[in-house]
């Protein structure tokens, strides 16, 4: 990868986001901490991963990290079905 190629760096973040979240929920916070991931980018690609389908809240509650209120969130199509029943 070319370090000096925006483009690059924000694909292969997206990718490591994408990744991340099918093993693991987790909030943007927490997920920064983890993967060095600026969160403002990981705000981004929540929001074009929600556009397409492929990100959805599991739950709201207190970040673990943060301690502040927060969604934690998955890429794992598995887990869509549950997050959806604890919001009925």
């Amino acid at each position: 990868m070319n370090n000096s190629n925006p483009q690059a760096i924000f694909a292969n973040q997206s990718k490591r986001y994408f990744q991340y979240l099918q093993t693991h929920i987790a909030t943007n916070s927490m997920v920064s901490k983890a993967t060095g991931i600026p969160q403002k980018n990981l705000t981004r690609y929540k929001r074009e991963f929600e556009k397409k389908g492929l990100l959805k809240e599991v739950c709201r509650k207190l970040c673990r990290l943060t301690g502040f209120r927060a969604s934690y969130l998955t890429t794992n199509s598995d887990l869509f079905r549950k997050s959806n029943l604890k919001k009925n």
